[in-house]
């Protein structure tokens, strides 16, 4: 369950934003062609959703009902009385509470055409049970998976969310410059405390505790001892929009560099030459409805090459004389032709 603040600002995400994203998409539609979209949101999986809409669960699940033609319909496992909530904190069209949140989809699709031809945005991540519900409730439905095309029109960041994408990683770096002495409890609460006044709506923390014998980062329940050396990754959202911003402490000239090691790699993205001497190092970004999703990296598996405009997370763990030092910052990959670049300066003196 999220424990920040959740709201809606015409000034930062303004509903001609929104309009437009939704005018995309639909145009993709016609192309593919779809009927109508089905797209899936829940704690961990809401950036499709948020990205339409502004809406962003606090728990439970929902399913976000898009036709070619009229008007959005969020179908909510959550209770009518949060009903005015979900009005507040997004623009919606109609909202329908029920439990079973795939039959009342596929009911809501079949009463416009009953054959109609419906993409599942995330169709993999698509909780069988939803599924099944689909197919219950709307037997005549042709049931696609619309996630290329999906993606294809999420990869490049308009203004808006690279401006949100600005703020998250403003209050990563604000967050994370009250790091003190102490404990790691302490350290941890520290930075999540003022996180959240300035206005993060979550922030998860892992710690490195001690560099001289781990550089990987971990969850931390309880106590931990710390070394002399060690290191913070600060994951922040800010009204959808989801960044990573590392920490290194007491390795003074060595973070420097690896924090110039960053930019220097980051701006060879999307080629990954710039990563040579990393250890490791991974390009998380949205494409479906995960916020940070892997898409290219060391050793990880699998690629998924952002395009020009897209924003990302990248971290490392670069080797500098013997030492490996962790860095991490959120970055927009340039137009064809332009380098990519940091949103912010992962370094702290």
């Amino acid at each position: 369950m999220r424990r920040g603040l959740i709201s809606l600002s015409a000034v930062e995400l303004p509903s001609a934003v929104l309009d437009a994203r939704l005018g995309r998409v639909r145009a993709a539609m016609q192309e593919a062609p779809f009927d109508a979209l089905v797209i899936y949101t829940n704690i961990a999986r809401p950036a499709a959703v948020s990205w339409l809409t502004g809406f962003v669960p606090y728990w439970s699940e929902a399913v976000l009902v898009m036709p070619r033609g009229g008007g959005t319909v969020l179908v909510a496992a959550l209770s009518f009385r949060v009903k005015t909530w979900i009005e507040r904190v997004s623009l919606i069209g109609d909202i329908v509470h029920t439990p079973r949140i795939g039959l009342k989809a596929a009911e809501t699709i079949a009463a416009m055409q009953r054959d109609a031809a419906v993409g599942v945005v995330d169709l993999e991540g698509l909780p069988n049970g939803v599924f099944d519900d689909l197919r219950e409730g709307g037997p005549g439905l042709k049931i696609g998976d619309a996630s290329e095309p999906f993606a294809a029109l999420r990869a490049k960041a308009d203004p808006a969310e690279i401006a949100l994408a600005h703020k998250a990683a403003a209050i990563a770096r604000e967050a994370l410059a009250e790091m003190q002495g102490g404990t790691s409890g302490a350290i941890i609460a520290g930075v999540e405390r003022r996180a959240r006044l300035l206005g993060a709506e979550e922030i998860h923390v892992a710690v490195a505790p001690d560099l001289d014998r781990d550089w990987r980062f971990k969850r931390v329940e309880g106590e931990v001892p710390m070394g002399s050396s060690f290191a913070l990754r600060a994951s922040v959202a800010y009204k959808g929009t989801w960044v990573r911003l590392v920490r290194t402490v007491g390795e003074g000239a060595l973070a420097r560099q690896a924090a110039e090691g960053l930019a220097r790699a980051v701006a060879q993205l999307p080629e990954s030459r710039g990563f040579a001497g990393f250890r490791s190092w991974l390009v998380e970004g949205c494409r479906l409805a995960q916020p940070l999703d892997p898409l290219l990296g060391m050793p990880y598996a699998g690629r998924h090459e952002p395009l020009p405009g897209a924003l990302v997370s990248v971290q490392g763990a670069l080797a500098i004389d013997g030492r490996t030092v962790p860095v991490g910052a959120p970055a927009l990959i340039g137009a064809p032709g332009e380098a990519a670049s940091l949103l912010i300066d992962p370094l702290y003196e």
